[in-house]
Parts: C-alpha cells; structure tokens; sequence
C-alpha cells in the first residue's frame, strides 16, 4: 500500500475518462492493490473520497469515506466504499447549492447538485450493489463519477463562488453551513 501524490487541476490524466474495469480483472493483485492505495491516499489528504485517475490511473474505479473527516465535519457518514465501474442516475428534479472542495482544485466553489441520485457499482469482491443516495451524499456520489468522466467540479461552479480554502473558512464558512444544516434538517423530516 502507498500514498501516492494527487494530481493537480491541469494534469491531463484529470480531463479522461477512466475506462471499465472488467469484472475478471477486480480480483487481479494489480487492481487490489490500486483499490488499496486509492483508500490510503484518500485517508492520508483527509478526502471524502478521490477517484483513480486523481492518482494517474486509468481504471474507472473510486472510494469513498466519511467518518470524522477534519475537512467535511458536516457530512454525513459514509462508510468505507469501494465503487468499481459506478453509475450514478439522478432521481427527479430536486438540485440543491452544494459548496464543494476537491484535493485536485485548491478551490471550493457552488456546484448545483440533485438531491436524490440512484446508485450502482460492483464491489471489491465483484459483487453487484444498488443504494439510493440523498443530500450531501449523493452530492459526494455525483463528485466522485464526474473525476471517472474526466469533469471538475469548477467546469459546473459558477465562477463568481470561487475561492481558496482559506478565504472559504474565513468568509463563506458560516454561511455554508447554516444553509445545509437547514437542508439536512428538511431532508430529514
């Protein structure tokens, strides 16, 4: 297992589209080990969750993890999730304003996200998952398949939303929260 450096926004590797994995190949040392160090890698930066191509890899595969993450404190748990191959379909028409960070974009910026996605994957064992996702998760969800297709969550951001982390923490933190604390709160009900 390694931790290996996450590309940058203007790393060519970013703007592809990572390719299938065939299910024969999941069990192989090479994609197990990639699946390994993809979650290493994300724990090491404190990510939500980080695709392979974030890391040079062309394999559409991507882990996502919440739990007490210093960088996202307000979203919603996830456990540890290997995702291979995944399709995210959005459900309905509901969007909401998600502010979003990325380990590749020394940026946050407002995407419009859907509010509910349907998911489906094959595990690190090969074997078949379908979930509905809602919120900040489906968000997360959307974020990660878009880096599979070769998209940054800046070529959806409006432009004028843009700021470094800092300058985010400082001035924009606060008001972030309250209005997702008050759309969990809905979503919840």
């Amino acid at each position: 297992m390694t931790v290996h450096e996450v590309l940058s926004i203007g790393h060519p590797a970013l703007r592809q589209r990572a390719t299938e994995t065939p299910l024969e190949q999941i069990a192989s040392s090479e994609i197990q080990n990639l699946i390994d160090d993809l979650i290493d890698t994300m724990r090491h930066a404190h990510g939500a969750g980080i695709a392979a191509n974030q890391i040079g890899a062309t394999q559409r595969i991507c882990v996502l993890e919440v739990n007490n993450n210093p960088r996202y404190p307000y979203k919603p748990k996830i456990p540890l999730t290997v995702a291979i191959n995944p399709v995210v379909k959005t459900v309905g028409t509901g969007t909401f304003l998600n502010n979003e960070g990325c380990l590749s974009v020394p940026l946050r910026g407002d995407v419009k996200r859907f509010t509910s996605a349907h998911i489906s994957y094959l595990d690190r064992h090969g074997d078949n998952q379908v979930f509905d996702a809602h919120g900040l998760t489906a968000a997360t969800w959307q974020h990660e398949v878009d880096h599979l297709n070769g998209v940054l969550f800046i070529d959806k951001s409006d432009p004028a939303t843009l700021t470094t982390w800092e300058e985010f923490e400082t001035h924009h933190r606060p008001a972030f929260l309250e209005r997702i604390t008050n759309l969990q709160n809905e979503w919840t009900k």
